[in-house]
């Protein structure tokens, strides 16, 4: 019969006072001997008075290792009480102490105590009041947990044999689970788990759940282990069998035609790229045949070997040196852009003329959006014949999306230069990079700085890309870019590229591009062939009171619609089959105009002159008024003005108090009167230098009460002296005055020039004069006033062209800025 034990319990002859050990990452079963290294200070104070008073040491797993001191809160309720078995120094301060538990305890409170951390805990009962055999079930449980803890012991090696043959000699079961414990590769949390679950049975059963939790993890790892190594030693076999079949073929002279080598040897042939990238190409055949058809390497290596073979090393296509050819298609095919064709003609002449000696120059084609930018680069791709490659830049911020990315990576792929021209298939297309100011840069690098050699005639002849490692020749492909703004092209950048610029489209110019292309477009698109048509005002109605932009996109679009509904009503039975779409057909399918007509004032009044402004969309007309109070001569401006503008109208006033005898006004009237400066439409921001001539003209009508000379506009940048400087925009600026009804413009002298690329139906219709200072402008604007003087040719034809037409029938074109 084996040994009767007795069952534990807890009286209050256990409970005890101990030096307490506080454990960070650590938890101590009993019967289980470890070494712990001991390094606060109270804690080493409580090792020294463990070994003075002969008394155990009581170890509690803290809840947060981080904390240095902790209190009752911060230590688990259940610990374990220990012996002491060897204690070592160590040079710097600590001590290495060896325990063995002996007892599990229960934390009940931390008694006071300044040196050291002591506790009241309460014993497990480790006296045998009554001998007992323990109960079947534990019996049962033991066995259990003892068939799982061998198993776990056989498959995993971690535990030596012997504990299995120390467990079997034990019958009570608290003393089993404290063993089994003590020896399980388990988490800090999961042991402290098993320490405060009660001793016995229960213990026994979260043991065996354990165990079988490990054991099945162990099965699906084995599992694991088993795939790989099979898989290995087939990937082995194979490669053994091919090199002998291999060695084999090489005695008998015998070569697999169809084999990948070959077929890359072939490419490789056929490709005539230069002969050291041949070499390369060959090196790199020859690791790619030694490798195994089933390695990650043998990929990268085909996949590179096909990209250098598809690069158009010696390909190209023959250029047209046609230049009538090239100048009927862009006139075909582009209205207006006079300016812009014969540029573009001189480098297409340059390129022709220059042939193998010339570096051709990068164009890039600054505009606003829908003017055509990127339809002419195709048209100069068809006139020259050449392939035609377009790359978008807009939003690439990584410096490999251009250069490519080294092989090293997985997925590598060349950058978008090397890649189109792989898709061209041939060494001389024309590339397109467009929207070549929207790039940015991020930690990945700047991919404007990887254009650089791209884009540099010096420098593109050897073009490295980072996943070939070869040098291509960019020399013979003509790049254009585009861009919207001119300003945020990067300097370098800018430093390499011919600037073309591309002005917005007049009303005239818009009104010839949708006959010619967009209503048919649109017309065939809504497949109404033959069944509609726009009258020349229906097109201008579009134009002026539905659409305000630089290009044609949007005016493109109002068309589509109104074809869109014109089929639709077809198809309902709402109208006739063939229709002519007139102005009031327009309104009716497009509702009511969104932009109202900016019209010259009929009337002239004292204080209001008309400037000329210039708008990305186009040129618009600006009323100023000026109005004077009472007040202690302050200068009051708004209508939404900026910094430039607001500078101008000081000017003007400087230049009015300085010269108040010469211009007429009252000399003292700075003193007591405020003279207040409104523009029009404040919610538009307003500026730039130009408005200098109407501010000062505007100011003196209100100072001298009289108004000036009628449907007159003007535009010039003043100085203090009295200068009238150039100004720009002067072809948007005119056109919009004569749409807006004005008969005569005021410019600066050294605008004349400008005058000639206006179109001749807007010429003929206005009358220029041109000034050299303040005096010519108010000369002009009073030439009315002078009774004894003849009238000046402005004055003259105004009057007539006033007296046969109303105003309003010379403007029926409207615009808002």
């Amino acid at each position: 019969m084996p040994k009767k034990r007795s069952s534990r319990r807890q009286t209050a002859d256990n409970q005890v006072q101990l030096p307490l050990l506080p454990l960070k990452d650590m938890v101590i079963f009993p019967r289980m001997v470890a070494p712990l290294m001991v390094g606060r200070p109270k804690s080493i104070i409580a090792v020294e008075e463990s070994l003075a008073s002969g008394r155990p040491l009581f170890l509690c797993k803290q809840i947060d290792g981080s904390i240095e001191d902790p209190g009752r809160s911060d230590l688990h309720d259940v610990g374990v009480a220990v012996n002491i078995l060897q204690t070592l120094r160590m040079p710097d301060g600590a001590m290495k102490v060896v325990i063995e538990g002996v007892v599990r305890a229960e934390l009940e409170k931390l008694l006071p105590e300044e040196a050291h951390l002591e506790a009241q805990v309460l014993l497990d009962s480790l006296e045998h009041e009554e001998l007992e055999e323990p109960s079947e079930e534990d019996e049962a449980r033991v066995r259990v947990a003892l068939g799982y803890f061998q198993e776990f012991v056989r498959t995993t090696q971690r535990v030596s044999p012997d504990v299995v043959s120390s467990l079997r000699e034990l019958s009570h079961p608290a003393d089993v689970s404290d063993i089994m414990c003590a020896h399980l590769p388990l988490r800090v949390e999961e042991r402290q788990e098993l320490l405060e679950c009660p001793p016995g049975g229960p213990r026994l059963d979260q043991i065996s759940s354990v165990l079988m939790r490990e054991l099945e993890l162990q099965g699906i790892e084995q599992r694991v282990r088993d795939k790989v190594r099979d898989q290995m030693e087939r990937n082995q076999r194979e490669y053994f069998l091919q090199e002998q079949l291999r060695a084999i073929q090489q005695e008998l002279g015998q070569t697999d035609e169809g084999s990948e080598y070959s077929e890359l040897h072939d490419m490789i042939a056929k490709a005539r790229m230069p002969k050291e990238f041949a070499q390369k190409a060959l090196r790199e055949l020859n690791r790619y045949e030694r490798m195994p058809p089933m390695s990650p390497e043998s990929a990268i290596i085909r996949t590179y070997l096909e990209w250098l073979c598809e690069i158009p090393w010696r390909k190209r296509t023959r250029e047209s040196t046609d230049i009538e050819r090239a100048q009927k298609l862009l006139d075909i095919r582009h209205c207006g852009l006079k300016k812009v064709k014969e540029l573009i003609l001189e480098f297409l002449a340059v390129r022709i003329t220059g042939g193998a000696r010339r570096k051709g120059p990068i164009l890039c084609f600054v505009g606003p959006p829908g003017v055509g930018k990127t339809s002419l680069g195709q048209s100069i791709a068809d006139a020259t014949k050449r392939k035609f490659v377009r790359v978008s830049l807009g939003g690439i911020r990584d410096e490999a999306e251009i250069r490519g990315h080294r092989r090293t990576y997985i997925g590598a792929l060349p950058g978008r230069i090397v890649q189109s021209i792989r898709r061209a298939g041939v060494k001389n297309p024309l590339f397109m990079l467009d929207e070549i100011d929207k790039m940015s840069m991020d930690f990945r690098g700047d991919p404007a700085s990887a254009l650089l050699e791209v884009l540099d005639p010096e420098q593109n002849k050897a073009f490295s890309d980072h996943y070939l490692e070869v040098d291509v020749d960019l020399s013979q492909v003509f790049f254009i870019a585009t861009a919207n703004s001119e300003y945020d092209i990067p300097a370098p950048l800018h430093d390499r590229m011919e600037i073309i610029r591309i002005p917005g489209y007049t009303s005239f110019e818009k009104e010839e591009i949708a006959e010619k292309h967009l209503v048919f477009r649109q017309v065939w698109d809504a497949g109404l062939n033959n069944a509609l048509k726009f009258s020349p005002e229906a097109i201008r109605e579009i134009i002026e009171r539905y659409t305000r932009e630089a290009g044609v996109r949007d005016l493109e679009r109002r068309i589509g619609q109104v074809c869109r509904k014109v089929a639709l009503d077809i198809l309902t039975d709402k109208a006739d089959p063939i229709q002519t779409m007139s102005r009031e057909d327009v309104r009716a399918y497009l509702g009511p105009p969104e932009y109202s007509e900016n019209l010259a004032d009929e009337e002239p009044r004292p204080g209001v002159a008309v400037g000329l402004a210039w708008t990305q969309v186009g040129g618009d007309i600006l009323h100023i008024e000026t109005l004077l109070m009472k007040g202690k001569g302050n200068l009051h401006l708004t209508g939404h003005l900026g910094d430039v503008m607001k500078e101008s109208a000081q000017a003007a006033h400087a230049y009015i108090r300085a010269h108040c005898e010469e211009l007429g006004v009252p000399e003292d009237f700075y003193k007591d009167t405020d003279v207040h400066i409104h523009v029009p439409e404040g919610a538009i921001p307003k500026d730039g230098p130009s408005a200098g001539v109407a501010l000062m003209v505007s100011m003196v009508s209100a100072l001298r009460g009289i108004a000036p000379f009628s449907r007159m506009g003007m535009s010039g940048e003043i100085t203090l002296r009295g200068r009238v400087l150039r100004v720009g925009g002067v072809k948007e600026k005119v056109v919009a005055a004569h749409r807006a009804g004005l008969f005569t413009i005021v410019l600066p002298r050294e605008n004349e020039r400008d005058v000639l690329e206006i179109p001749e139906q807007v010429t003929k219709e206005l009358d220029f004069v041109y000034a050299d200072n303040i005096s010519d402008v108010l000369r002009i604007a009073y030439c009315h006033l002078a009774p004894d003087k003849e009238p000046t040719k402005p004055a003259k034809k105004a009057a007539s062209r006033s007296a046969k037409k109303p105003a309003k029938k010379t403007s029926t074109r409207g615009k808002k800025s």
